[in-house]
C-alpha cells in the first residue's frame, strides 16, 4: 500500500489515501497498529486515513493512534492532512476536514506551515482529582479536565512548578496513573506544562494510545491553552508553546461580552518525511 509518512513538531503519522475504500473500517486498526510499529514497520505516533466527505467537508480524516485504537481527532495530525490535502488537489488553501469530534477548517500559511481551528472546548472542569496513589505520591493531587469537540478529546491539564520537572523519566509514573484514572473513564491525554515569566509556554504529553510521551500534542495544547485563558493567566491573543519536538503557536479568541473561548487556532509546520510504499 502507498503511504506518506509526515511529522508536525516531531508528532509523527502514517497516511493512507482510501478514499476507493479499498481498506474496510474493521481492517483498519490492524493496519495502524502494525505500520506504526517503530522498528518493526514504518513507525509512527498515529495512522491517518483520508476518506471521501460524509457531510459538507471536502474530505474526511480518520485517525488511529499507534495501538490500533480510534482517536476522535488529531491537532497536528489535522495540520499534516490539511497539507496533504492542499497538494493532492482534494481542497484549496482553506478547507473543511471531517472528523470524528466535529468538522476542522484549514489554512494554508506557507509551503510547509498550516493553521486549523481546534474543535471548541466542550468540557471544561477545574481542580479535579484523580483518583490515583501515584498522583498523591509524586505530589500531583489535582488536575484541570478539558475535552475540545463532539465526542470531545480528553486531556487532564497538570501544571509543574519548574520548567527542569519537565522530564519523562520523573513523571512517567504519575503519567501513567491519571492517564488511567477512573476519573476519566475514557482514558485521557496527560499535558504537563510550565508558564514561564516570558509568555511561552513549555509543554510534555503523554499520549493515550501512544501509551508514551510524545514530542508535541496539537489539541493538548489547545486544552493547556484553555485553561490558561480560564485561569486568567494568558489572555487574547497568540502564545508560543516550546514543546521537545519545537514550537506550536496557539491563538485564542474570546466573545468579549461573554468572555467565553470562542476559537483555537493551532499553527505550525506540516512536513512530508517520506514517500512509499508499506507491505501489509
Amino acid at each position: 500500500m502507498d503511504f506518506t509518512k509526515m511529522q508536525g513538531a516531531g508528532n509523527d503519522f502514517i497516511l493512507i489515501d482510501n478514499r476507493d475504500g479499498r481498506f474496510p473500517e474493521t481492517l483498519c486498526p490492524r493496519i495502524a497498529k502494525q505500520l506504526c510499529r517503530r522498528r518493526f514497520s514504518v513507525g509512527a505516533d498515529g495512522m491517518m486515513f483520508v476518506e471521501r466527505p460524509r457531510e459538507n467537508g471536502d474530505y474526511r480524516m480518520v485517525f488511529y493512534n499507534s495501538d490500533g485504537s480510534p482517536g476522535e481527532m488529531c491537532g497536528n495530525g489535522a495540520r499534516c492532512v490539511a497539507r496533504y490535502g492542499y497538494e493532492h488537489g482534494l481542497a484549496g488553501e482553506t478547507q473543511n476536514i471531517e472528523t470524528t469530534a466535529g468538522l476542522v477548517r484549514g489554512r494554508r500559511i506557507d509551503e510547509e506551515r498550516y493553521r486549523i481551528r481546534l474543535n471548541d472546548v466542550s468540557v471544561m472542569k477545574l481542580g479535579v482529582k484523580p483518583e490515583t496513589e501515584a498522583g498523591a505520591e509524586d505530589g500531583v493531587i489535582f488536575c484541570d479536565y478539558v475535552e475540545l469537540g463532539n465526542p470531545g478529546i480528553p486531556h487532564a491539564v497538570v501544571e509543574v512548578p519548574g520548567r527542569e520537572m519537565l522530564a519523562p523519566e520523573s513523571l512517567r509514573k504519575t503519567a501513567e496513573a491519571i492517564r488511567h484514572s477512573p476519573a476519566f473513564p475514557r482514558g485521557a491525554n496527560v499535558n504537563f506544562y510550565f508558564a514561564g515569566d516570558d509568555g511561552t509556554v513549555e509543554e510534555l504529553t503523554f499520549e493515550r494510545g501512544v501509551e508514551d510521551f510524545t514530542y508535541a500534542c496539537g489539541t493538548g495544547t489547545g486544552s493547556v491553552a484553555a485553561v490558561l485563558t480560564k485561569r486568567g493567566r494568558i489572555g487574547e491573543g497568540t502564545v508560543r508553546f516550546h514543546m521537545p519536538g519545537g514550537f506550536l503557536d496557539i491563538e485564542v479568541c474570546k466573545d468579549r461580552q461573554t468572555d467565553k473561548i470562542t476559537d483555537l487556532y493551532l499553527t505550525g509546520s506540516a512536513v512530508i518525511v517520506a514517500e512509499g510504499t508499506a507491505i501489509f
